[in-house]
């Protein structure tokens, strides 16, 4: 691993996931969420998950509650459009759900079709109860990671930090 992937939010995410006790991650692959998935498969604590899609995460994450652990769900702003129905799962049964979302279309986007869910990601989250923090800036990250996270598990609520585009960096067409 290179300085900059060991060092800054992207090993914040990790690290402060560590702290609160998280034993399983599921995610869709994202290169935004690279590092951190990253140390989390070379972690012999964690449990990483690869989701064939988003929604499927929901269910897994209430099975680990309910066994007794903690877990996230790791995606981009795409995937919560895949969510939106089963969130009702979360409502309906108050489990904790943690939600890191690396957000596209919202800034810089070179991909057109990632602008409709990319504007409508946290509104479409907050319509279905669950509470958001954006994070722009990488001194932001693991106050709200951490923040999220505490109000998750203490309050079983639903929770998601926002990471936008500005703070992964301009996505790049390349062939």
């Amino acid at each position: 691993m290179d300085n900059d992937e060991s060092q800054g939010w992207k090993s914040d995410v990790f690290r402060v996931l560590k702290q609160h006790g998280i034993k399983h991650i599921a995610y869709v692959p994202d290169a935004g969420h690279s590092v951190a998935l990253r140390l989390a498969e070379a972690d012999d604590e964690i449990q990483s998950v690869v989701l064939t899609t988003e929604e499927e995460g929901i269910g897994y994450l209430a099975g680990a509650w309910l066994g007794g652990e903690k877990g996230a769900l790791l995606l981009q702003s795409s995937g919560v459009g895949n969510c939106i129905n089963t969130l009702a799962l979360q409502v309906m049964a108050r489990f904790p759900l943690l939600m890191l979302v690396t957000m596209r279309g919202d800034w810089a986007e070179f991909n057109a079709w990632q602008n409709p869910m990319g504007q409508a990601t946290e509104a479409s989250l907050k319509l279905m109860g669950v509470m958001t923090w954006r994070a722009d800036k990488p001194e932001d990250v693991a106050p709200l990671v951490h923040g999220a996270a505490t109000m998750a598990f203490n309050g079983d609520a639903a929770c998601a930090v926002l990471l936008g585009q500005r703070l992964i960096g301009e996505k790049q067409w390349v062939k």
